[in-house]
């Protein structure tokens, strides 16, 4: 575990390693530095070193954390996968190396993590850019629900064969059908609006223009016209960048526009500040 030797305000040492969170360990990677802290919230199934491209444009000029969610990548096992212990998490990253402060930056499944900390924690929130992700549509019904148990049962003759190379997490079928259904949920309008309409800090989306795996037909373009309601009723939350990348390779084709975004944030945090 870190030691909290290094106060918040001075330029932090490099660090990588593991960080206890309940019954599980986080692998957590901090470049340290005097910049300001910007924390990395990884996609459903991802893992950390799918920022590498955005913390290369950003450059050391900033304090980069990344780290692995509960049972991805190179953290442990969890009993509990929840979307809210996703969000505490984010305080156990931060608390380690005592960071009060901090951009949140979040991808799919990380950008709904990213939202709710933000709303949650004004106080802690520099401000927050929300990537291919957080935006309001009912997409869950029971057949959906069914059709999505369904999938994952049939992954999970694969996943002993997946999980050694690192392209599964080390959840069982049920585990990850949950998280996913769980999302649907948090993503419904009467969930999620009121979550970004108590968004208090500056609030970035970058968006995508093509489809994601799984989506059908323009449904996709559907969910992202949510957004418009978004920003209309909170002046907080603006749109970024519309990109021409799909949701699935939007932090690798378009790492510039998420950068210019946390670029963006950072700069109306500095001029409000």
């Amino acid at each position: 575990m870190k030691k909290n030797n290094t106060p918040s305000t001075g330029a932090a040492s490099a660090w990588t390693g593991m960080v206890p969170a309940d019954d599980t360990a986080l692998a957590v990677t901090d470049t340290g530095g005097p910049g300001i802290p910007v924390v990395y919230l990884n996609g459903q199934f991802a893992t950390q070193g799918y920022w590498r491209r955005v913390i290369a444009e950003l450059g050391p000029g900033w304090r980069h954390i990344t780290y692995d969610e509960r049972a991805r990548g190179k953290s442990k096992r969890s009993a509990d996968c929840s979307f809210e212990a996703a969000v505490r998490d984010v305080d156990t990253v931060l608390a380690d190396p005592g960071v009060d402060r901090a951009l949140v930056v979040g991808w799919s499944y990380g950008a709904f993590v990213a939202a709710h900390w933000a709303a949650r924690h004004p106080g802690r929130t520099l401000g927050a850019v929300l990537v291919e992700g957080a935006q309001p549509y009912d997409w869950l019904d029971a057949a959906m629900e069914e059709r999505i148990r369904k999938l994952f049962r049939r992954m999970g003759l694969f996943l002993p064969l997946l999980r050694p190379t690192g392209l599964a997490p080390r959840m069982n079928a049920e585990q990850m059908a949950d998280t996913n259904i769980e999302l649907g949920r948090l993503a419904r309008e009467r969930e999620l609006g009121p979550v970004l309409d108590s968004i208090t800090v500056p609030a970035r989306y970058v968006v995508a223009s093509g489809a994601s795996l799984g989506s059908r037909g323009d449904e996709q373009e559907r969910i992202r016209a949510g957004l418009d309601a978004v920003t209309a009723r909170n002046p907080n939350i603006r749109i970024s960048a519309k990109v021409a990348s799909n949701h699935d390779a939007i932090l690798k084709k378009d790492f510039a526009a998420v950068a210019g975004a946390v670029r963006e944030v950072a700069g109306h945090d500095r001029a409000g500040h």
